[in-house]
């Protein structure tokens, strides 16, 4: 009898420990599943990459299979006991930061967090139940699964994968029927490298002057997010859909477009970003112009001429519509929209927008920066071509607030704050830095650096660097993976090293930028801020 009460209260000591761990481990990899867009291969590749994150799930799962073995020994018990309370205490702490975009527990993660645990109680109980080990196998076992939650949402996404995609069919075929429902209603489709998100914002701005406008909300640009969109927030009458098509693999933007069938399309800009999946410019290129390739007969393709890819691609298709910033008047920028007598300062920009036509404008807006002004014509010359005047549009361009943490100025006393959070690319980075060295102040910049860039992610840190030490007065770095190559391209622009830091929080980085003695004005640029998956 005394054997049985001892063997029973290892296990329950076991098995309560074990659910503890358990649900912090879920939890976590359950959150950063979902930040890799529930793929089953990106959440490999990102297991691989960041795989001492969890050193201590890998470890727990050889105790697991350990303890199998040894589940007659009290002192393995020990042992395992101890080990769960270290994934207590590490996955307590993981969880309890302060997450940038928190877990949101959809129906789809509901149904994958609960074929998780099923598969999960069937690991533990079968063996123990109607195997040879017997109970105390169960011990073992538990730590296993506790082991497991590395990998354990992929296994469970496969399972669920009919389930899946019964669920995404339903809602497609609703979604393509609310559309055929109104076959009077133009579709805009808004694609890019970056820019895509401010251009759409932009768009349903200056469109409304005119039509009653549905925009694609927040980052809803994926095949789902697109069909959640014409569900629930595609408001009755819409006359003008414009909708954000995202991409991170060939063949996505096709796919949106067989979705939707947009009549318009535009390609905001094109650059290396995403070369994890894209692997090539040549297949970036390629996607975003399937937009331009789905259009129908009569469509409006708008591209932006400043971009040197989409100039280079212009030929291969009829009459697309260009666009311009570039402060330069020759025969590539003949025709088309194009801004002209650009002036920039801390309370915004001014410039001419000329039509193809000749038609003159004056517009004065409170966005600065260059990507903003090219996207802004964009949307200019879209609006134009549907039919609204350019003196309609005066006023609604006045209105144009940042997209936030795209360029978003800020100001806080005697100190500007640019908020560049939410991007992360070569191009954009750049034209974020020479926004800063617009003004005349001390200027600083906060950045974790750029990330998905495959095997030129380094090159391009350091080339970031380099530009920042011949811009900024002082650099503060956030995080040490690319805080190497950075601060080498900055050391080679002939930045002082002593005005550049690294931190392991950007809020601490904030905090000391505040504390830097400015005699003028002060402009702090936050150029991106990483996802909790990096």
């Amino acid at each position: 009898m005394k054997d049985i009460i001892i063997i029973s209260t290892r296990v329950a000591v076991s098995l309560i420990l074990a659910v503890w761990a358990y649900v912090y481990a879920l939890k976590y990899n359950v959150h950063m599943f979902q930040l890799n867009g529930y793929k089953n291969r990106e959440h490999l590749v990102w297991v691989r990459k960041y795989r001492k994150r969890q050193w201590v799930l890998f470890a727990a799962l050889a105790l697991g299979i350990a303890g199998v073995f040894f589940r007659r020994s009290l002192a393995f018990d020990v042992l395992m006991w101890l080990w769960t309370l270290l994934i207590i205490v590490v996955y307590r702490a993981l969880c309890g930061m302060s997450a940038k975009k928190k877990l949101v527990y959809t129906a789809r993660v509901k149904r994958l967090m609960a074929c998780v645990i099923i598969l999960d109680i069937l690991l533990v109980l079968v063996p123990s139940v109607i195997s040879p080990l017997g109970p105390l196998a169960a011990k073992g076992l538990a730590l296993a699964a506790v082991g497991l939650k590395f990998i354990s949402c992929v296994i469970a996404n496969i399972v669920n994968s009919p389930v899946e995609k019964g669920v995404n069919r339903h809602f497609i075929n609703d979604a393509k029927r609310k559309l055929a429902a109104n076959p009077d209603m133009t579709i805009i489709g808004v694609t890019g490298s970056y820019g895509k998100t401010s251009v759409k914002y932009y768009l349903g701005e200056l469109l409304s002057v005119k039509y009653s406008v549905t925009i694609t909300p927040e980052s809803y640009n994926t095949p789902m997010g697109v069909v959640r969109t014409v569900r629930e927030h595609m408001k009755p009458g819409t006359e003008v859909f414009v909708c954000e098509m995202g991409a991170r693999h060939v063949g996505d933007i096709k796919e949106l477009c067989d979705l939707v069938h947009p009549d318009h399309g535009i390609i905001t800009s094109v650059g290396p970003q995403h070369l994890d999946t894209f692997h090539t410019m040549e297949n970036i290129i390629s996607t975003k112009f399937e937009l331009a390739d789905a259009l129908p007969e009569g469509g409006m393709l708008f591209l932006n001429g400043d971009n040197e890819y989409e100039a280079k691609q212009s030929a291969s298709y009829k009459d697309p519509v260009m666009y311009y910033a570039a402060e330069a008047d020759s025969e590539m920028t003949s025709g088309g929209y194009r801004a002209t007598g650009i002036h920039c300062d801390s309370q915004g920009t001014s410039f001419d927008i000329v039509t193809p036509d000749g038609d003159r404008e004056s517009f004065r807006m409170s966005l600065i920066g260059e990507h903003n002004i090219i996207n802004v014509v964009g949307a200019i010359a879209v609006a134009h071509s549907m039919g609204i005047a350019l003196t309609e549009l005066k006023i609604p361009v006045r209105r144009l607030k940042s997209v936030k943490h795209r360029l978003e100025l800020i100001r806080r006393g005697n100190m500007y704050i640019i908020d560049d959070a939410y991007n992360s690319n070569p191009v954009g980075s750049r034209a974020a830095l020479d926004t800063l060295n617009m003004f005349d102040g001390t200027k600083i910049m906060i950045t974790p650096g750029m990330v998905e860039l495959g095997e030129k992610e380094e090159e391009y840190n350091r080339e970031f660097g380099y530009h920042a030490g011949e811009v900024c007065d002082h650099l503060l770095l956030v995080g040490r993976r690319r805080a190497v190559p950075i601060r080498k391209g900055a050391l080679e622009a002939g930045m002082d090293e002593a005005r550049i830091k690294e931190f392991d929080k950007v809020e601490d980085a904030f905090g000391y930028a505040q504390q830097i003695r400015s005699e003028g004005t002060k402009y702090i640029l936050l150029e991106n801020d990483l996802p909790d998956n990096y």
